[in-house]
């Protein structure tokens, strides 16, 4: 049975209030399937895209657990969430804060690029829930400064991308410490691949295993369209036009390669809109002044490869663009979900060029959704998109090239086994080696040698 509100979950009154100011009216597919789960102290291996609401199906538990077993003395943090970057602990603190406004709960950060006296008031004073990211938080128990004794609930958030970043042994590490703990929840975008599913198998309990898409119902919160572009030029002006037309507030665009993140926004840039993009290999502090920058409207719109935007929380996203679509559908999904949040409606936009049509094909199929084109006036393609949706693999420029290659191998392969008479006219004979040929003839010339003198 699909719960249609937040009060089936039997959430405290302060959760509910908070909820509420928020514009959280519905849950969301993870969240359904993850709190109630996780509310009956269950072990919990969830695959969740950002986007889906998965931070509130950890977090709204948690602080209920925290509600409903209140502690009688000030002591150490008994919920403990650790991301892979100092970023997204920020972004998870922040909503931690939000859901808990109405209650007397103290959250904490602990992480990297913050200076250690910062962190003094994380360990003098009554702490929570904390979220640390793994690299900084295990420096501080090996220095005795941070007490694992307390923790009752502890939650990975993105373990996939921990693992990817080398943090495996940390994580591990700290989980060997907390563990008295009652209960583990796992969050990744995906549950593939033997790294993480050992990693699961080590850390988790006979969890409840939650495969959490957007549902199709939240999915129809999101108009999806597309674009028929003849080449990149015409894209970058059908993104432009498309830019301005709609009036982007605040937009993600997503590029495939990273070379091109910068350059795109540049060009963005020189065409009068407000960008500023995210490549993977930034230094923190230029990555959160990208986000802030679009978070505060400085900019309308940020440039990202997939690497580049994971784990982005941005609350208000009215447009994702794909300006090349992604190699898999899942991929798709995972951008689209960046917008239409919290009941909210949004518009994803695709720009395909006609070697990209086979993608397309799989995306529709995958997502059992039509996405239909559309035409930007002035801009109309020159170019036809390939018939029932598929591209013809081979054009016959590349037919003809293959063809002549193919030729040009069997007269090399040819030469190369062109026979000479002197081989073909002892055959059936057993041939001496040439190394034994060689020594013969160096032998023949000594003997006539030695008969000379």
């Amino acid at each position: 049975m699909s719960l249609s509100t937040f009060e089936e979950f039997d959430l405290a009154p302060e959760l509910l209030k908070a909820l509420t100011k928020k514009g959280y009216t519905r849950p969301t597919a993870v969240q359904e399937a993850a709190i109630p789960a996780a509310m009956e102290e269950r072990d919990v291996l969830g695959s969740a895209p950002t986007g889906t609401g998965k931070t509130a199906a950890f977090l709204l538990p948690a602080i209920q657990h925290l509600l409903d077993n209140p502690r009688r003395h000030p002591g150490a943090p008994r919920i403990l969430v650790l991301t892979p970057t100092r970023e997204l602990a920020m972004q998870v603190a922040e909503q931690a804060e939000e859901l808990a406004q109405f209650t007397h709960l103290s959250i904490a950060t602990i992480t990297g690029g913050v200076a250690y006296q910062n962190h003094g008031d994380v360990f003098n004073k009554n702490q929570d829930l904390v979220v640390a990211t793994p690299g900084r938080l295990l420096q501080y128990i090996k220095e005795e400064n941070f007490d694992c004794r307390s923790v009752e609930i502890l939650i990975f958030d993105e373990a996939d991308r921990m693992l990817q970043m080398g943090f495996g042994q940390d994580a591990e590490k700290i989980a060997a410490e907390t563990r008295w703990r009652k209960q583990t929840m796992l969050f990744s975008a995906t549950l593939e691949g033997e790294l993480l599913v050992d990693f699961a198998d080590r850390l988790l309990q006979d969890p409840v295993k939650i495969d959490a898409e957007p549902s199709r119902r939240e999915r129809k919160k999101i108009n999806q369209w597309y674009y028929h572009a003849d080449n990149n030029e015409h894209k970058i002006k059908l993104l432009a036009r498309f830019i301005e037309q709609e009036a982007v507030s605040r937009g993600i665009v997503f590029v495939r390669r990273r070379e091109d993140v910068r350059e795109l926004s540049e060009t963005l840039r020189k065409r009068g809109i407000r960008s500023t993009y995210l490549e993977g290999e930034m230094a923190q502090t230029q990555r959160n002044n990208a986000i802030d920058k679009l978070k505060n409207g400085i900019v309308t719109v940020l440039v990202a490869t997939d690497v580049a935007a994971r784990g982005i929380d941005i609350d208000d996203v009215s447009h994702v663009m794909n300006f090349d679509l992604p190699y898999s559908a899942d991929t798709y999904l995972h951008r689209i979900g960046r917008t239409a949040r919290a009941g909210k409606k949004g518009t994803a936009v695709s720009f395909v060029e006609a070697h990209d049509y086979n993608l397309l094909g799989k995306i529709k199929r995958y997502t059992e959704e039509l996405l239909k084109p559309r035409l930007i006036e002035g801009l109309e393609p020159r170019t036809k998109a390939p018939k029932d949706g598929e591209v013809k693999t081979v054009s016959k420029k590349s037919k003809a090239r293959l063809k002549a290659k193919k030729e040009e191998k069997k007269k090399a392969d040819q030469k190369k086994l062109k026979l000479r008479h002197k081989d073909t006219k002892n055959i059936g004979k057993r041939r001496k080696p040439t190394t034994e040929k060689s020594a013969d003839k160096a032998s023949e010339k000594t003997l006539e040698k030695n008969t000379a003198l």
